[in-house]
């Protein structure tokens, strides 16, 4: 570990001589991954994001008592004692649309015609359904009773001037856009969207579709990546592939403009792997080396008040080091819950997952008629295992791994 502006030990050909506990950069990542301030966007765009400050009622909801049915509006007290065997004939004086209200007053044994939605008239207090109905030669006889407020909607029954109706830090979903239209608001304050920078280091990687040597090899990890920054509501601000040159990945990782940098690759103790000297020169390297399988080589820093992320190189390394500690500084900086976006489902252990004390293991599972087996291929380059697998269990650093028969915690992959 180093502080900002002080060399640490070089570990390239020379290896780890101590992992820190994930514990330890969880906690970091949680004291330097401040929430970003707020921006103002249209109501059409604020899906998905993060309110920065509560919604306030400025008018009642609806504004004026409107009807809940389509039928007639009358005095509610004067349908007292109308059935099918008494019905009651009232006069048809006018009628009520959704944005054409009746503009008189309904007097006695008069009703209106009204539609769903529509104001209810002066003097008219409940709504007798249609089907309880039959007009003829300009009057209608009611077989139902309607007491006062039946079939009404009543103003603000919905939302009262004045009450808060959603919280900051709420993501919003699609019905509470709709509750914040229906307050005549435009636009929302929300958190801004962390912009991520994605470094790709190494001579070997190509991007897919271009032409590549038989020892070079296509890019999974910017990709993967950039899904997953939009997964947890980050944009991509630039995706750069640098090679191997120090000049060029020191060069992009002190260019500003962006609230989290993720570097791919580059991150152990190879003679190539210059992101964790360079980091330490420009900014913190606060962790390198965690006790963890995969991704023990991956780092954690920054630059300013920039988190600065050195992922593994292979994909599975990659992406358990993503999970555990940059998706959550991302949702963090975004005002989005720090813990894990999985759902889970507990589930029975039926063959043996090994792990060993002082390390967490992520492990890769998929479900079987007895319950979750860890994958036979689980290496840190198989991408493809993390296709076959339903989802992974975590295991702790202080269990050796699980039994059959013993009950998980499995984080789905969706």
């Amino acid at each position: 570990m180093t502080a900002g502006g002080r060399s640490s030990p070089d570990v390239r050909m020379h290896g780890f001589s101590r992992r820190a506990e994930v514990r330890a950069v969880l906690d970091w990542i949680d004291g330097h991954a401040t929430r970003l301030g707020p921006t103002t966007v249209a109501l059409d765009e604020a899906a998905g994001r993060v309110l920065a400050a509560p919604v306030v009622a400025t008018r009642d909801v609806p504004e004026f008592d409107r009807a809940a049915m389509d039928g007639y509006a009358v005095r509610g007290e004067e349908t007292a004692g109308a059935a099918e065997y008494n019905p009651l004939a009232f006069a048809i004086v006018g009628e009520a649309f959704p944005g054409r209200p009746y503009e008189r007053a309904v007097g006695e044994a008069s009703a209106v015609r009204i539609m769903t939605g529509a104001p209810l008239p002066a003097g008219a207090d409940a709504v007798v359904p249609a089907e309880y109905a039959q007009e003829k030669d300009g009057r209608v006889e009611l077989t139902q009773a309607s007491g006062p407020g039946k079939h009404v909607g009543m103003r603000g029954e919905d939302i009262r001037s004045g009450t808060k109706v959603l919280d900051g830090g709420r993501r919003l979903r699609a019905q509470d856009v709709g509750l914040i239209a229906s307050l005549g608001i435009p636009a929302v304050d929300v958190i801004a969207q962390p912009r991520v920078r994605i470094l790709v280091t190494g001579n070997e990687i190509v991007n897919a579709g271009d032409a590549k040597g038989i020892h070079q090899i296509y890019d999974a990890n910017s990709p993967m990546l950039a899904s997953l920054v939009a997964r947890d509501g980050g944009i991509v601000e630039r995706r750069l592939k640098l090679g191997d040159d120090a000049a060029s990945i020191g060069a992009a990782l002190a260019a500003p403009g962006a609230d989290v940098v993720l570097v791919s690759g580059g991150s152990s103790v190879g003679r190539e792997d210059h992101a964790p000297r360079l980091l330490a020169e420009i900014g913190e390297l606060a962790i390198h080396g965690v006790a963890m399988r995969p991704s023990s080589p991956a780092g954690v820093g920054r630059i300013g008040d920039v988190p600065v992320f050195l992922l593994p190189g292979n994909p599975v390394s990659c992406l358990c080091a993503y999970d555990f500690f940059a998706g959550r500084a991302i949702r963090l900086r975004g005002g989005r819950p720090p813990g894990w976006p999985h759902r889970t489902r507990e589930a029975a252990v039926a063959r043996k997952i090994a792990s060993a004390v002082g390390r967490v293991d992520y492990c890769r599972v998929r479900w079987t008629d007895g319950g979750i087996e860890p994958l036979a291929l689980a290496g840190a380059s198989i991408l493809s295992s993390t296709t076959r697998a339903d989802g992974f269990v975590i295991v702790p650093a202080e269990s050796e791994g699980y039994a059959p028969g013993a009950s998980v915690t499995v984080y789905l992959y969706e």
